[in-house]
């Protein structure tokens, strides 16, 4: 998507299409009022008679404006005044978008900037403008024979009426958009099902990102002789009842002046399928076990935002690739791992397998000495149960990371709630026969997984994001979401601003 800025005045503004925010009171922002003086107060007149409404997420199409010099006028309600703030911003903004790209048209511009919302600045309102214009546009049809027209919106111009704002509104923008498309990559790899996207696959991924990184990305994909010798039983003891080859995929980002700048490291869960094994589950919905690789999908869009972004950060992103199959060489309940880090693990449910993975990536990534660690995982439907659809789960043995990612998550409108990681949890994990068990128990499932894996990362600070109940929608509306890469993104980038600051 391309996007452009303008302080002109909309009355004045040729576009084919001019997407104007109103109230549902008839209370009129100023860029409307605008718009209302030069075609002889239509909105106004609209709004007051009735046949349009303003309330939330309504729109309607005018064909013509006179006075104006816009083609069409796209009028998308806020609902009510006061009530107005990031999430009726948000709703208003999807679906002005979802109306705009199924217009034949290739250009609009968006009066979305003036809207008043407490605490939030024209950077972050022109940002979601462009990361809802690139989701609105995204379509999952490659698979079918006969997919629908894709979009011709190509095109963004965000008015901006205060010049002063301009500035700050097109680096928004530029964010917006990198971060879009890297929730449309995400979006891609989690909606691409298994017999396409395997380890294999994935590995393949960051390789041709690697290489369309112009040397700003190193890739190295270690496969299964490399993880046997490397120790990495716990890892490669899930994918033994498979005929896919798991690996490790590692990408390094140096974005910062000097290589020994410790790192941020993110780690993504990336189970291809996830029959359960040996455990096996039920059949009913088993097709959304293509989705276990979404903490993964999630690492590779931060990955592909960030290297349109360019932040001043070093960064490191792991991703643990296998499938999850019952076989006769498949690890069964009561088995006995070794791990990377040398603990060993009675695996009583086979179906607990994304810890399995990713304790081993947590220990590979202590030789980096990294400045935090991030694991994001489908890791547990008792983070659904606890948190429903909303909020990703979070987890942490450093509390200042804790409230960094929250602080990332409010900012970007893609929130967490942060989950205690007491002690008292950890005598759940207690094994007769090793130093701990992959399962807790049914109470406080969450939790008691990201205890498992915070014995695994003891040399750094570190957070688990559960993202089980908001990485894809079921039903009608099933697919990928791309969540969390708006957090991840934003954590990253606040991490960057400290640099600067103490520089």
């Amino acid at each position: 998507m391309e996007f452009s800025v303008q302080t002109a005045n909309p009355a004045k503004v040729e576009t084919t299409c001019l997407v104007v925010p109103v109230f549902k009171d008839s209370a009129l922002l100023p860029t409307v009022e605008k718009l209302d003086d030069a075609s002889e107060r239509l909105i106004g007149q609209l709004l007051e008679r009735g046949d349009v409404d303003g309330s939330l997420g309504s729109v309607q199409l005018l064909p013509y404006a006179p006075g104006l010099s816009a083609e069409r006028l796209l009028l998308v309600g806020l609902g009510e005044r006061e009530k107005c703030q990031e999430a009726a911003f948000l709703k208003a903004l999807d679906a002005a978008m979802t109306a705009l790209v199924k217009l034949p048209i290739d250009d609009a511009s968006v009066a979305f900037t003036d809207v008043p919302i407490d605490t939030r600045d024209s950077a972050w309102k022109a940002r979601k403008v462009l990361e809802a214009a690139e989701r609105a546009t995204y379509r999952f049809d490659q698979f079918k024979s006969s997919p629908a027209p894709a979009s011709r919106l190509a095109n963004i111009t965000l008015i901006v009426s205060d010049g002063d704002d301009a500035e700050a509104a097109r680096e928004g923008a530029r964010i917006g958009a990198a971060i879009g498309q890297g929730i449309n990559y995400t979006r891609t790899l989690g909606n691409l099902p298994g017999n396409v996207c395997t380890p294999s696959y994935l590995a393949a991924q960051a390789r041709e990102l690697g290489r369309d990184s112009g040397g700003a990305l190193d890739v190295e994909v270690l496969d299964e002789a490399a993880l046997e010798s490397l120790g990495a039983h716990s890892l490669l003891s899930v994918g033994r009842g498979s005929r896919e080859p798991s690996c490790l995929i590692v990408m390094k980002y140096q974005g910062a002046e000097s290589a020994d700048d410790a790192p941020h490291v993110l780690v993504g869960k990336g189970i291809t399928f996830d029959t359960g094994g040996i455990s096996l589950k039920p059949g009913e919905a088993m097709d959304e076990m293509k989705f276990d690789m979404c903490g993964a999908a999630s690492v590779f869009g931060t990955v592909k935002a960030m290297l349109t972004i360019k932040p001043k950060l070093n960064l490191v992103f792991v991703v643990a690739a296998a499938e999850n199959m019952p076989d006769g060489q498949a690890t069964k309940p009561g088995d006995i791992l070794k791990t990377l880090k040398g603990l060993t693990v009675e695996v009583l449910n086979t179906d607990a397998e994304g810890r399995l993975v990713l304790c081993d990536a947590l220990t590979y990534v202590e030789r980096f000495t990294p400045a935090s660690v991030v694991d994001i995982a489908t890791l547990t439907g008792a983070c659904i149960i606890g948190l429903g659809h909303h909020a990703t789960g979070l987890l942490s043995n450093d509390d200042d990371l804790a409230l960094d990612l929250l602080d990332a998550g409010e900012a970007a409108w893609d929130r967490a709630w942060h989950l205690p990681l007491w002690d008292e949890y950890q005598e759940q994990l207690d094994s007769n026969f090793a130093d701990l068990a992959n399962i807790g128990g049914r109470p406080a499932g969450t939790i008691t997984a990201a205890c498992f894996l915070s014995r695994f990362a003891d040399q750094f600070p570190w957070a688990h994001l559960d993202i089980a109940g908001t990485a894809w929608h079921s039903g009608k509306q099933k697919g990928a979401t791309g969540r969390p890469v708006g957090l991840l993104s934003q954590y990253l980038l606040d991490r960057e601003g400290e640099a600067v600051v103490e520089s």
